[in-house]
């Protein structure tokens, strides 16, 4: 290569990766937080802390996991800080809609009927699992292979929704139905399979992954994942200047690969958009 060419190519490089970093810092510019964000020098987010890897509290209770992380780093876009309202997934929406917080990060699932009352930001993928004592005794496989089985699941799901849906198919055809336990928060479901109070365990992949890999002599996954979809932030239905702020933040947080490094921390990367 001439030197006359070796200069222009270095040019060309240089002039291409000035356009990019432009292109970062002016995505990066452009985001600007509410003004009763900026008012309150916060962002308060509704969150059932007790789903790890997502959301749940270290031993000094503070409060912890991918879905944690992804909010500070709004909140720092924002150039304000996070606070954390703890709240049970089944009263989530409404303690929105009621203002107790700015938006919902919280594994909330982008369902058509949830678009009818909150607006959503889509960040990540996500599937339902189903976990089972080591060995699988029950020789469970899907949601098929409930019927007369004892789960348990959290109070709001969509696995609560996937085996009621389930329980009707079972009816129609004859068959015993699941016998579903309900509880207040996703720790406590947990607990009753840990007890041997119940066979199966319904929650999230990224939930059934995490404890899979605290307790690989304990628990098992029970056939493949299904039911993914689309996971967001959702905010109240009409409120385009928090809805956009956020989704400016998601979209430079993506671009920058932070987003990637967080579900790469949490070993959650196959969820990734």
């Amino acid at each position: 290569m001439t030197h006359t060419r070796f200069t222009e190519h270095i040019a060309a490089a240089l002039t291409f990766a000035g356009i990019a970093l432009a292109g970062t810092s002016a995505l990066a510019q452009d985001i600007k937080a509410p003004d009763s964000i900026v008012k309150a020098g916060k962002i308060v987010y509704c969150s059932d802390i007790s789903g790890p890897p997502l959301g749940y509290f270290d031993e000094n209770n503070n409060p912890i996991g991918s879905d944690v992380d992804l909010g500070n780093e709004i909140a720092k876009r924002f150039g304000v800080k996070a606070e954390w309202a703890n709240t049970p997934f089944d009263g989530i929406i409404p303690a929105l809609q009621a203002k107790h917080c700015d938006a919902i990060l919280s594994q909330l699932f982008d369902k058509p009927a949830r678009r009818e009352v909150v607006d959503m930001v889509d960040y990540m993928y996500s599937s339902q699992a189903l976990l089972v004592d080591k060995g699988n005794p029950k020789n469970i496989k899907s949601l098929e292979d409930l019927s007369g089985v004892k789960i348990a699941a959290e109070n709001g799901t969509t696995i609560q929704s996937l085996v009621e849906d389930q329980n009707k198919k079972f009816t129609a055809a004859g068959k015993a139905p699941a016998d579903l336990v309900i509880f207040p928060k996703d720790t406590d479901a947990l607990q009753a399979l840990q007890n041997h109070q119940v066979d199966v365990y319904g929650t999230t992949l990224e939930s059934s992954g995490y404890y899979m890999l605290k307790a690989p002599d304990v628990f098992e996954q029970a056939g493949e994942p299904f039911s993914k979809i689309l996971t967001g932030i959702a905010t109240r239905k009409g409120e385009t200047d928090m809805h956009d702020a956020i989704q400016k933040a998601v979209d430079a947080i993506r671009a920058d690969g932070t987003e990637l490094n967080i579900l790469k921390k949490w070993h959650m990367e196959g969820d990734a958009l």
